[in-house]
């Protein structure tokens, strides 16, 4: 019996199929590189100066550049003396104090350990001061720029936009601030991005043998196989560092796993298949766990090769488990190990404790209550009254400037359902919505710096909504010309906005009056 006409017209080859899966990129392949490259260069340049000030112990530098000392030096976090200048001034020699027990010795820590063996990378090979313990966060901070800006080339098309991206997350304040401090939120927020940046990239590759499948008139009723999917484990790689690195990357991971399951069925339904959701079940669905939920896991347990390794873990009980032979062993530790980690959430479910720069989560988008991280009252400034300060606050002109870009992907999304300000606000909401819950049902403690994985979602936002006013390539040059002056203003703002408030995040010595002007609102202060 032949083929029905409707099915044959779906299955024939389309002149349009592989330009509606894969649009063209707009510029050469060097500039897609050199554009992002340079803009990253600016922020590495910003990020890297004066790296090392100010020369003090700056906020929870305290937990992780002596977590980071302890995991180079002995493989675990163990515990210190608690003046946590002691390991600056002796160069990381001594600094550890000596237990009567063993036992003693262990440093009860509610965090994964992988950003903070990257700091200790720098401790090691800078040696224990500032600039040791915060060059891997400016490293890696520099990186996010990079890949930030190489996804939204990505995502459309565009080296004048991806280079935009760029650009604007290099003139965050919340990212700069945290890309120059020994804390876990920016190693968080790379490794969510470069598990999205692989995700958007398998997307294009999974349309691109998609759409080869179709120019060769396959006819599988739920469509073809897509391979081992590489970027997609990339993705999960990634993913999977970032849970080893803060537990909220889980939002991340649950979220980014069900979207690529959509966007498989949506590139399924695009080459004509009548049942797309099933073909993604079948087809997609069990590599996909593999990648996206099995690997993750497979790299939070390996973080913690250190603690396995140890005899001096917190909750380690190495002796109880080598007494009885390997089997032991091992089921002994795997049950202290998840001892350890049930401990660990009671103490985060059940973090109460009031802080002088503690805010709530609809807090976070207005910049209403950032956190400072260092002032001092120095001398030299050429006045009476000195001011050195680092707060930990976003570039107003790109948060108030971010929240009407989303309100137009929200709208752009309800009229097109267009995946990029889909993927944009999935992001953006998986960074911040999950925080309201710990605020109604735990009362939890938490600051500002918590919404930066929100922060090159927003970025991306600015950056759609920056080519919707652009607009197309075949769009009259009036309207693109008059577009392009707006974006260019507004990124121009950014720029000026950031430099004024530069004094007060890096801890520059400006006299007091200059420091109380830069306070947008009081509560800044």
């Amino acid at each position: 019996m032949s083929e029905s006409p409707s099915v044959r017209d779906r299955l024939l080859p389309s002149p349009s199929v592989r330009a509606r899966l894969l649009p063209a990129f707009q510029e050469s392949v060097l500039w897609g590189w050199l554009g992002p490259l340079l803009v990253t260069a600016f922020g590495a340049f910003l990020r890297l100066r004066d790296l090392g000030t100010p020369h003090a112990v700056v906020f929870d530098e305290t937990y992780y550049a002596r977590n980071a000392y302890s995991l180079i030096t002995y493989g675990v976090e163990r515990t210190s003396v608690k003046d946590p200048d002691a390991l600056m001034m002796n160069g990381g020699t001594g600094v550890f104090s000596s237990c009567p027990q063993v036992s003693d010795c262990a440093e009860y820590v509610v965090h994964p350990p992988l950003g903070k063996w990257l700091i200790g990378l720098g401790e090691l090979i800078f040696g224990v001061n500032p600039f040791g313990w915060r060059i891997a966060a400016a490293v890696i901070g520099s990186l996010t720029i990079l890949i930030l800006a190489r996804v939204a080339l990505r995502m459309t098309r565009s080296v004048l936009l991806g280079s935009l991206a760029g650009f604007l997350l290099a003139l965050d304040g919340l990212h700069f601030t945290l890309s120059r401090i020994a804390i876990l939120d920016i190693f968080l927020t790379f490794w969510i991005v470069a598990g999205f940046a692989c995700l958007v990239t398998d997307r294009d590759r999974t349309r691109e043998r998609l759409a080869d499948w179709r120019e060769s008139a396959g006819s599988e009723e739920l469509g073809p196989r897509l391979g081992l999917r590489p970027w997609r484990l990339a993705g999960g790689l990634c993913l999977g560092a970032g849970l080893a690195t803060k537990w909220t990357a889980i939002f991340f991971i649950v979220a980014f796993t069900v979207m690529v399951l959509v966007w498989d069925a949506g590139a399924r339904r695009a080459v004509g298949l009548r049942r797309p959701y099933l073909g993604t079940g079948k087809l997609d669905l069990p590599l996909s766990a593999a990648w996206l939920v099995v690997v993750p896991g497979v790299v939070y347990v390996a973080s913690f090769a250190g603690w396995f390794a140890s005899s001096l873990g917190y909750g380690r009980n190495w002796a109880q488990a080598t007494a009885h032979g390997p089997a032991f062993f091992v089921i002994d530790s795997v049950r202290s190990w998840f001892g350890y980690q049930t401990a660990a959430l009671s103490f985060h479910t059940g973090l109460e404790a009031t802080h002088d720069w503690m805010s709530e989560p609809w807090q976070w988008p207005l910049l209403q209550r950032p956190v400072a991280f260092y002032y001092a009252s120095p001398t030299g400034c050429g006045a009476d009254s000195c001011s050195a300060a680092v707060l930990n606050v976003g570039t107003p002109v790109i948060w108030y400037g971010g929240l009407l870009a989303l309100i137009a992907m929200v709208a752009w999304y309800t009229a097109v359902r267009d995946w990029r300000a889909g993927a944009v606000l999935l992001g953006y909401a998986v960074g911040w919505l999950p925080w309201f819950y710990f605020a109604l049902a735990d009362n939890r403690t938490m600051f500002q710096f918590y919404a930066l994985p929100m922060v090159p979602f927003m970025i991306l936002a600015l950056v759609l909504a920056g080519g919707l006013l652009i607009g197309r390539a075949d769009a009259p040059p009036g309207r693109r010309a008059v577009g392009a002056a707006v974006v260019g203003l507004f990124a121009l703002c950014a720029l000026l906005n950031f430099w004024w408030l530069h004094p007060v995040l890096t801890a520059e010595p400006i006299p007091y009056e200059d420091w109380w002007r830069r306070m947008l609102l009081r509560s800044w202060a």
